[in-house]
């Protein structure tokens, strides 16, 4: 589990009102320029002692063993590659065909079959007890760690003490921290056992702690959980996290469609869903031609190439997946690479090769959207929701295709 999802769930471990109080708060001077990594590493480090006696303070307060402060915390080493990780601007965006082609592969896909042999009984208990199918759970365990092949080095009580220690996300992150507390005082899981991702992720499904804490399950029966070295442990808690979530049993998560030629790309997205047989009213079918099933079940239209790429109807399930990690790209390689672990073919329509945009040249457009009065929210080189939306309205003013992909077409329409 992504350490950008894990803030979905909340901790149902009662915790004192000082949790809302970050431990080190941000800086409230003016600053013309944003601070380099560098100094945002100087500063965290400097403060890194006052905060872990802080955090050893709170964790005391909300009932933590002393003995298990003592044995994790309060030698507590501040990571710099953590701050580093976490800060990480990449020079280039990435497209769909790179985030797509390098998850959604035949080795992996072999790779689910076979593990679907091996663990069919368990996950065959899992489908009727929580009503997520094994395509699903194998999955989720195959893009999360390539099936347990690399779980994460990194120390998390380190990782996450780092992160709550430094102001951006601290309130979080100390959250966090003290679940993993939490989980070494009641599933004995020492300090140096506990390893996973910088943020904190943990495990052949990469639990962060508040996870593991609220539903991590004994799947192999042996009276204790262990998401690092028991699969069945692992695997059990995924289905049970997933049901937790909204999965809707005996649901499909999408499928590729078709689009029409008059296609309204106005209508793209989570806020335009609408029954699926509306959909085929207007000319939508499934990816070979064929219509689309009448039964009524609501779905929205995600085109993650823009319109000369793949198309996805994608259905409360997918939802579900993004509770797990909000990605959309992320959402669809779950649900194809499940789709083909249980038999299905490749996409009709592949993801085109698309040029990798800068940070700058993304930073530009919002810039220039941001001049002509649309809200792209803050200029920085991240193109989300807010940007896509902003674009897509440009792109309608501008009669081009309004798919919200920041194409050639749109940046010369913007005089980029």
């Amino acid at each position: 589990m992504s350490a950008c999802a894990s803030s979905a769930l909340a901790p149902s471990v009662p915790v004192p009102n000082s949790i809302n109080e970050p431990i080190i708060k941000q800086q409230t001077v003016k600053q013309s320029v944003e601070p380099t990594i560098a100094q945002i590493v100087e500063q965290s480090k400097a403060n890194f002692p006052e905060c872990v006696t802080k955090l050893q303070q709170q964790a005391q307060a909300q009932g933590i063993n002393a003995a298990i402060i003592k044995a994790s915390l309060a030698d507590a080493q501040f990571v710099t590659k953590v701050i580093e990780l976490d800060r990480a601007q990449p020079e280039f965006s990435q497209t769909f065909a790179d985030y797509y082609t390098k998850r959604v592969t035949d080795k992996r896909i072999e790779q689910g079959r076979a593990l679907y042999k091996e663990h069919q009984v368990l996950l065959n208990k899992l489908a009727a007890e929580y009503g997520v199918p094994p395509q699903y759970l194998l999955a989720f365990w195959g893009l999360e760690t390539n099936f347990g092949g690399y779980k994460g080095k990194m120390p998390v009580i380190d990782s996450l003490a780092t992160l709550a220690c430094e102001p951006r996300r601290s309130t979080y992150f100390t959250q966090e921290l003290m679940q993993a507390l939490r989980i070494q005082q009641i599933h004995g899981i020492d300090k140096q056992e506990m390893v996973g991702s910088w943020a904190g992720a943990m495990g052949h499904t990469q639990f962060m702690p508040s996870a593991y804490l609220n539903h991590a399950k004994d799947g192999d029966g042996d009276g204790k959980i262990n998401l690092w070295q028991s699969t069945d442990d692992a695997l059990t808690s995924a289905a049970a996290f997933l049901q937790a979530l909204g999965w809707q049993r005996g649901e499909p998560w999408g499928q590729e469609v078709k689009l029409p030629a008059n296609f309204d790309y106005a209508l793209l997205g989570a806020k335009h869903s609408r029954d699926v047989a509306l959909w085929a009213d207007l000319g939508v079918t499934q990816a070979n031609g064929q219509v689309l099933s009448r039964e009524s079940m609501p779905a929205a239209v995600y085109l993650p190439a823009g319109y000369q790429g793949p198309a996805f109807l994608a259905y409360p399930n997918f939802e579900v997946i993004q509770k797990w990690n909000r990605s959309i790209f992320y959402a669809i390689a779950v649900g194809q690479l499940a789709d083909s672990i249980n038999g299905g073919g490749p996409l009709v329509v592949q993801p085109p090769e698309q040029a990798k945009l800068t940070r700058a040249q993304l930073q530009a457009m919002q810039q220039k959207l941001t001049d002509l009065g649309y809200d792209v929210g803050k200029p920085d080189g991240v193109f989300g929701p807010r940007s896509k939306a902003a674009l897509q309205a440009f792109q309608l003013k501008a009669g081009l295709i309004a798919d919200g992909y920041p194409h050639d077409t749109s940046f010369k329409a913007l005089g980029l």
